[in-house]
């Protein structure tokens, strides 16, 4: 079977209404769990010192799909931008204590989400903050480095990594959708080079010529963290060569990249990557991680799959999935009584309640308006 087929556009079934509704009660549920977590007077989520907690907290307000019941947390919407613009700093970014980078492209899209033209010099200047942060660690504009066109952490993270380089492509991507101007800005991202980085970042031999580069089945395709260094560990041949494996949250993160750059469907990095994600697709684990981000992984499916907009998934036994039903059913399931959801494996913050329960809940709302 062609790699094109593992990914089906396919008309909207109207028996969804009723997975709709379910879905619609299980974020009422959610956000009302994290109304009462914001931390006043300050107006903030989680940790003062990461903005990017608040941001997600308030982009999960903003998309409640019922207006009349989001109406009542205007007040608390207002706290939360008020200690958003507090953290906007004198460069642009919007950051406290470190990650400057993750920090500023999350509050960003918060600030595009809730149009406040009084917010547009912020938009801008952090704007331009994320496109100070790509990479270019030699020669300018030439792109010698394996971590030139990438976006990092930022401070003593400096070095790129697809995690950040997407959520930067994300904020990027979505400024120019809701820009009004029709010309180009004057400064504007080496998107070739922020591409290039993440090829470099695919097991796929034919655009990467990297050595840790994979060819086995089980990863051709999929991406990794940042060149030469997988969180999913590594693989070695019979022959005993050594490479690095595939996983989940990278792939999406992937595919979500080659998305913001408005790539062609039709490459053949995009291609292998929803090849990819369509063999391992599974809403039981983060695929090659296990337990581990898991919800950053339910995040990103939802964003890119929406994105592309796919319905169903052929699978690698070939079976025809709904992954929207499939994802929304496991969310119901895993949501507590009060209303929060938390991942038993603590890696990347995520026995923060907070910070996965913003994830569950984005991850929802993106399927409810899609169907």
């Amino acid at each position: 079977m062609c790699a094109a087929a593992f990914f089906i556009s396919a008309p909207i079934c109207r028996g969804n209404v009723s997975v709709k509704k379910e879905i619609e009660r299980s974020i009422d549920k959610g956000i009302s769990w994290l109304y009462n977590q914001q931390q006043l007077p300050n107006g903030h989520w989680g940790s003062p010192d990461y903005p990017a907690l608040t941001a997600l907290a308030l982009r999960s307000l903003l998309g409640h799909p019922d207006a009349h019941k989001a109406g009542k947390y205007t007040k608390q919407i207002e706290a939360g931008f008020a200690f958003l613009r507090s953290k906007v700093q004198s460069d642009g970014g919007i950051y406290g204590k470190g990650l400057a980078s993750y920090n500023t492209s999350i509050s960003l899209l918060a600030f595009l989400q809730k149009k406040d033209p009084s917010d547009a010099e912020i938009i801008q200047d952090a704007r331009r903050f994320i496109i100070n942060q790509q990479s270019d660690f030699d020669q300018k504009g030439v792109t010698d480095n394996l971590f030139d066109g990438g976006v990092g952490y930022g401070s003593t993270w400096a070095h790129s990594d697809l995690s950040n380089t997407h959520l930067a492509l994300e904020a990027l991507y979505f400024v120019k959708k809701s820009s009004k101007e029709k010309e180009s800005p004057l400064v504007d991202l080496d998107w070739d080079a922020a591409i290039e980085f993440v090829s470099k970042c695919q097991n796929l031999p034919q655009a990467n010529d990297q050595e840790w580069v994979s060819a086995e089945k089980e990863d051709l395709g999929g991406f990794i963290y940042f060149p030469g260094k997988s969180m999913a560990g590594e693989r070695t041949s019979d022959e005993g060569r050594v490479s690095l494996r595939s996983y989940g949250s990278m792939s999406y993160a992937g595919l979500l990249s080659f998305i913001y750059a408005e790539m062609s469907s039709d490459d053949s990095r995009v291609v292998a990557v929803r090849d990819w994600l369509s063999q391992n697709f599974t809403v039981e684990e983060n695929p090659g991680m296990g337990m581990q981000g898991l919800y950053y992984y339910y995040h990103t499916m939802a964003k890119a799959l929406t994105l592309s907009g796919v319905e169903e998934i052929v699978t690698a036994d070939e079976k025809s999935v709904d992954w929207r039903e499939k994802l929304a059913f496991k969310l119901f399931d895993e949501q507590e009584s009060d209303g929060f959801w938390i991942n038993e494996s603590g890696r990347w913050w995520e026995k923060d309640p907070v910070l996965v329960s913003c994830y569950a809940i984005l991850a929802l709302e993106r399927i409810y308006y899609a169907l």
